[in-house]
């Protein structure tokens, strides 16, 4: 099954000051603040949505096509991302900036200052699908993940012009998009992910019912924390699956792109939706225990134990063919 996800590509600076912020401000002087913080500790972590989804899908082995917009600075982390099973042909490079970046200082009680740096991920609505999948002869599927909003639009209009099947996840943009622009993006989605939280927030802005949601995609998928994930299709019950038992709570970033990847590989392997969502659920336990959205590893056999540990032998026996 041929893939392509889309979305952002980014790099995080992530820095830690030993004092607190609050300590360095002049109440009077407010209006006029100039600051410069020396930090202890420098951490760059390889990010954006689109690389962290196909980083879990290259780990469960397959080979997806990853599709943004990136700048010259990109030559490390694509062989990074080509070393882990990923396609990165396609990936546009922008002759004039930099890959968007997020640079956060975090104080000793967590308060942060932060900026974010859009960068190339503005040109990715300049990206045609039709070139991409002439080049891996055809698209079985194509994930629209959060990017450059115009991106995001043009994607889900073309995946409907030439009839690919497209998979609608607008996560972090949907506090940007309006209703218009979240029903353009959802209307015909093979595949509906968002958190819970999310999921409210278009049944809102949309202004359709969940009823109404479920007429227009084919599966409507909700991670729900802790709790698991939910997986709903019109006129079916449904299906519930619960999170393994995770060792450490380390960092919560990046998994839900993790599960997006467990969840797709299952697709692709022709697995029942509940398997693909038991497989998206054990990849963001892997993720959760370890600092950083890619650094994370898949050993086959730890693997499967905690898997057949958290959904039973009948489970392991099918996704172990595949593994």
């Amino acid at each position: 099954m041929r893939i392509a996800v889309t979305g952002s590509i980014a790099t995080d600076h992530l820095m830690t000051f030993p004092g607190r912020f609050a300590e360095q401000f002049v109440a009077d002087q407010l209006h006029t603040v100039s600051l410069s913080f020396l930090v202890d500790t420098l951490d760059v972590r390889r990010g954006g949505v689109a690389p962290n989804i196909c980083f879990g899908m290259g780990l469960l082995g397959l080979r997806p096509v990853l599709v943004g917009a990136a700048g010259a600075d990109f030559a490390e982390y694509r062989s990074w991302l080509d070393r882990h099973g990923v396609d990165t042909t396609s990936v546009h490079i922008s002759e004039t900036r930099h890959t968007a970046r997020f640079v956060c200082t975090t104080d000793q009680d967590h308060n942060q200052i932060a900026s974010f740096y859009t960068g190339a991920m503005s040109e990715a609505r300049n990206i045609e699908l039709l070139p991409i999948a002439q080049r891996v002869e055809g698209l079985d599927l194509v994930l629209i993940g959060a990017d450059d909003p115009e991106a995001m639009i043009r994607h889900t209009e073309e995946c409907r012009e030439r009839g690919y099947a497209f998979a609608a996840d607008p996560s972090q943009q949907l506090a940007r998009l309006d209703g218009e622009d979240i029903r353009t993006l959802i209307d015909g989605a093979a595949y509906l992910f968002s958190n819970e939280y999310e999921k409210a927030l278009i049944e809102t802005k949309t202004g359709w019912s969940e009823a109404e949601i479920l007429d227009r995609v084919g599966v409507r998928i909700t991670t729900l924390g802790a709790k698991g994930a939910r997986v709903d299709r019109k006129g079916e019950p449904p299906v519930i699956v619960p999170v393994p038992q995770e060792k450490a709570k380390v960092d919560p970033t990046g998994v839900g792109d993790a599960f997006r990847a467990g969840f797709l590989a299952g697709v692709s392997w022709d697995l029942s939706l509940e398997r693909a969502a038991q497989i998206g659920s054990m990849l963001a336990t892997l993720v959760i225990e370890t600092l950083g959205t890619q650094e994370y590893e898949l050993r086959r056999g730890h693997f499967l134990e905690r898997f057949e540990a958290a959904y039973g032998p009948e489970a392991a026996s099918e996704v172990k063919a595949h593994v």
